[in-house]
């Protein structure tokens, strides 16, 4: 059974995409830790970071730091954090968190649930196309 984020990928359930390429894809969490709380998946299905091909890992990382990037530009915040852990969904990917604390990167934390509509404001502020 493909995972949660495959059937996103493949278009069966909704995302609130940030940005996209021919091997990534970035998009807000629905339970995000801060507001723009992003994850960024390679389009393969691997359960690992690791299990990524040399290659796939680097377009991966590339395509993170470009979202990284962009999201640096567009919310106010120190840095923007990076955390892989990779227990909640068997697809690799990586959380880009805003940052201004340690504390703001703590996964015991209780989620923020954004309505809707400041989910979409949030994806037209920080939508952009790879050039």
């Amino acid at each position: 059974m493909p995972s949660v984020f495959t059937q996103i990928i493949l278009g069966e359930i909704p995302c609130y995409k940030i940005a996209e390429d021919d091997h990534c894809l970035a998009f807000l969490d629905i339970m995000p830790l801060q507001k723009g709380h992003t994850i960024v998946v390679p389009k393969v299905e691997v359960d690992s970071l690791f299990d990524l091909s040399s290659e796939e890992y680097q377009q991966l990382m590339f395509f993170a730091k470009k979202v990284a990037e962009q999201l640096k530009r567009k919310i106010s915040c120190r840095k923007i954090g990076m955390a892989v852990i990779g227990l909640e969904v068997p697809h690799a990917h990586i959380h880009l968190i805003p940052i201004n604390s340690m504390d703001d990167m703590n996964f015991s934390n209780e989620k923020q649930h954004l309505a809707s509509e400041e989910m979409r404001d949030l994806q037209e502020r920080l939508a952009f196309e790879l050039g």
